[in-house]
């Protein structure tokens, strides 16, 4: 242990270690190698999808290693004296010994993650990020650039600015008439705007509530909306059961005419609107809403539109697809997920206004010790007024440096591809007598079920819990990833097809890949 007048010179000796320039470069060298020598074997299926293993068995392999490390510091939290051997497996101080040691432990959680990169690997609505936006990304993480005032990110401010004009070109607006920032997660990102909302509709929310006498205010969603938008409900204060569904016309896009009625009820009771929100696309079988026609019901009754397009905002890029979005710039408010269909690493979210003026609506206050009154003309800059986060990663530079590099057109292939790998999905389960499409899509997602003919006769419910048994079986063998879902309360699958390496040569191996486990599970 050492003496009271020697710690400072130990501790001191420590950190240089871990901040030594040398670490870094003999880390770094091995993790773009060790990242590429996996990649490459996960685009060829060498590996497992999902690397399946029990919660608790991750947990403490994990923990585990904590152990090992406390047990191998000089000083350790019980002041024991150094174990020579963990301490050698540590590394000491020889950058060679600790870049080894960093090699040990990449390669430890690249064994036990999900492989989204895989081909086979057709589930949530996370991407097959573009690799090389991760180390664009891994700038802002080494150097720690962060936002909440320009001057502690300049260059990161910079670039979600430009991403932000150029998003917002891209809807169909006016630079210098709109304007938007980044945050963390289509969640956020819908709290954020519907925030903007309710300060907007209903004028004096923010500074004295939304207690208030008469009808309370409502919220008029389209009814596959995400849960999101419920839960920002709640947390503004509006109170999930003020959130009302809007049904759905038979391909579960939002009826405009029964939107109508809905919102002309309202007015009649007087009922204070915050916000209509429309999907493109909608989460369960990825519905775009009809978005001309509900833009035209909102001006009429003078209601602010949010649209939720946190998948389907990719859409605008691609002259295939982009009647699917035809509408979004009569929004007032857009969320878009670049972390999703622009096929960068999460997360990056845009929260985007038609109307600049409402750019500081959401919040309306002062901090002095952040915001420096010396400059006013800065405070535009200064995402910390626009945004729930106080300190704020560089969230864009993996969608700058990508859009940099390849242009868009890169961007308008991956949706392009995608979307039409959607459409082939659902001609394969056409004729497949043994699956049911349970949908036309639109876009890259498809919801289905596996019915083999031992189970035709059977109850809805019956074939429902078939599907989640199939999937969950399917899973666990690594083989593929798919996901399951409900519609109209019967048990379903359902793919996002959001790796454009994904073939339909894959998809002809995943209709196997169920017939082959469902056959185990029927016996």
């Amino acid at each position: 242990m050492t003496t009271d007048t020697n710690w400072q010179e130990a501790a001191r000796d420590r950190i240089r270690q871990a901040y030594d320039p040398e670490l870094l470069r003999q880390a770094g060298h091995r993790l773009a190698d060790l990242l590429a020598e996996h990649l490459q074997g996960v685009y060829r299926q060498r590996h497992d999808v999902l690397n399946w293993r029990e919660p608790s068995e991750n947990v403490e392999v994990a923990a585990s290693i904590l152990r090992e490390a406390e047990a191998a510091n000089p000083e350790n939290a019980n002041g024991s004296a150094m174990n020579s051997s963990l301490a050698a497996a540590a590394g000491g101080a020889d950058p060679g010994r600790l870049a080894r040691r960093f090699s040990e432990l990449v390669r430890l959680a690249l064994s036990r993650g999900l492989n989204l990169h895989d081909p086979r690997y057709i589930g949530h609505q996370v991407p097959a990020s573009v690799p090389i936006a991760g180390l664009f990304d891994a700038v802002g993480a080494v150097t720690n650039q962060v936002m909440a005032v320009y001057e502690m990110g300049p260059w990161a401010t910079a670039v979600e600015r430009a991403l932000v004009n150029r998003l917002g070109e891209q809807i169909g607006w006016r630079v210098g008439e709109f304007s938007g920032l980044v945050t963390h997660g289509g969640s956020l990102a819908n709290l954020t705007g519907l925030l903007t909302a309710r300060n907007v509709s209903l004028g004096d929310a923010w500074e004295r509530g939304v207690g208030r006498t008469g009808p309370p205010p409502a919220i008029v969603v389209h009814s596959d909306a995400h849960y999101s938008v419920m839960r920002a409900a709640g947390v503004l204060g509006l109170g999930t059961e003020n959130v009302l569904r809007v049904p759905l016309d038979s391909g579960r896009r939002m009826d405009p005419n029964r939107l109508e009625e809905l919102l002309r009820s309202l007015r009649r009771e007087n009922r204070p609107i915050v916000a209509v929100v429309a999907c493109a696309c909608a989460t369960p079988i990825g519905a775009f809403d009809p978005l001309e026609q509900i833009a035209e019901v909102c001006r009429r009754y003078e209601v602010w539109l949010h649209v939720d397009a946190a998948h389907g905002g990719s859409a605008c890029f691609s002259r295939r697809y982009r009647h699917l979005v035809a509408g979004l710039d009569r929004a007032d408010s857009v969320v878009w997920d670049a972390h999703k269909m622009l096929f960068v690493p999460a997360l990056c979210a845009f929260v985007l206004y038609r109307d600049k003026r409402h750019r500081f609506e959401a919040f309306r206050q002062d901090a002095p010790y952040l915001f420096d009154p010396s400059a006013p003309g800065i405070a535009d800059y200064d995402s910390g007024l626009k945004t729930i986060e106080c300190t704020k990663r560089a969230a864009a530079f993996g969608l700058w440096g990508l859009w940099s590099l390849f242009g868009p057109q890169l961007l308008a292939d991956m949706v392009d591809v995608t979307f039409a790998m959607g459409r082939q999905f659902y001609e394969k389960l056409k004729a497949a007598p043994d699956f049911q499409p349970l949908h036309e899509p639109e876009c890259n997602i498809v919801a289905f079920r596996h019915v083999p003919e031992a189970l035709r006769d059977t109850s809805p419910e019956s074939i429902g819990q078939f599907q989640l048994n199939l999937r969950r079986d399917l899973i666990q063998s690594g083989e593929f990833y798919i996901v399951p879902t409900k519609l109209d309360g019967v048990g379903a699958l359902r793919v996002t097809i959001i790796n454009p390496l994904t073939t339909p040569d894959h998809l002809d191996a995943l209709l196997d890949a169920l017939r082959a486990h469902g056959r185990r599970l029927v016996k």
